[in-house]
């Protein structure tokens, strides 16, 4: 009851309207990838959108906090090259291939005019680091004068907080996965990451659902979204105690 109080204080629920959009459609992770289509590429990402499913993209900074659409820290597993993204100029990840022929590492700017409102997209912040505002502010830059349904989201509560005071106006989530957390060291985590960064929805690992702090948050009108879905007995949880889910197709 005193942490349902205190949540209401300090993390109020969005107005419906403002995150209707994130109910309706599924969300492809990394875009509708595997069976050779490479995770966060322009092909996956439009294998999505023919299905009207929504988009889930990650983005990491360069050197200079420029977004790229991007799920690794290091190059090594989706590119030919090594090493950390974050240590590379703009002008050098803009040269580098992603693996199989799958384009260029495509700018969150490019990502965004390839899907052109045509389904929701949201996109995970990457970013260890207390130092977030370079990258939420490429993030912001990239966002503005788009117009159609789209949210930010990250696992560090800075990125929310850093949003909420900078760019109010578009929609933010906090990642959480309650994994090695779910003793009162971790509830009192999960209520104070919460209170940084005053989402308006939560993206909740799957593998934690059912979950007593999920529910109450979603009982108080934030949307979840639950990642990531990956067979037909997550399916049935997702849609018992969440909003939509993000989901993968199995490889073959």
């Amino acid at each position: 009851m005193i942490g349902t109080l205190l949540d209401n204080v300090l993390a109020p629920a969005p107005a419906p309207e403002r995150v209707a959009f994130l109910k309706g459609q599924p969300y492809a992770h990394r875009g509708l990838h595997g069976n050779g289509v490479l995770e966060n590429s322009p092909a996956a990402f439009e294998a999505a959108i023919q299905l009207g499913h929504g988009i889930e993209c990650d983005v990491q900074a360069a050197e200079d906090g420029r977004a790229f659409v991007f799920h690794d820290y290091e190059l090594d597993r989706l590119t030919d090259r090594s090493g950390l993204i974050g240590k590379l100029r703009t002008e050098d990840i803009d040269q580098i291939q992603l693996n199989d022929g799958h384009g260029k590492i495509p700018r969150l700017r490019e990502t965004l005019a390839q899907i052109a409102g045509r389904v929701p997209v949201l996109i995970e912040i990457k970013s260890r680091s207390m130092q977030v505002g370079p990258l939420c502010l490429s993030v912001r830059r990239a966002l503005e004068g788009y117009r159609s349904p789209a949210a930010i989201m990250s696992f560090n509560p800075l990125v929310g907080a850093w949003f909420r005071k900078n760019a109010e106006h578009i929609v933010r989530g906090l990642v959480v996965t309650e994994e090695d957390s779910k003793k009162w060291r971790g509830r009192i985590a999960r209520h104070r990451n919460l209170w940084t960064a005053r989402p308006d929805f939560l993206a909740y690992d799957i593998r934690d659902l059912p979950s007593r702090f999920a529910a109450a948050q979603r009982a108080r009108g934030l949307p979840l979204v639950t990642w990531t879905v990956r067979s037909a007995e997550q399916e049935k949880i997702a849609s018992i105690y969440a909003d939509e889910p993000v989901y993968e197709i199995p490889q073959s």
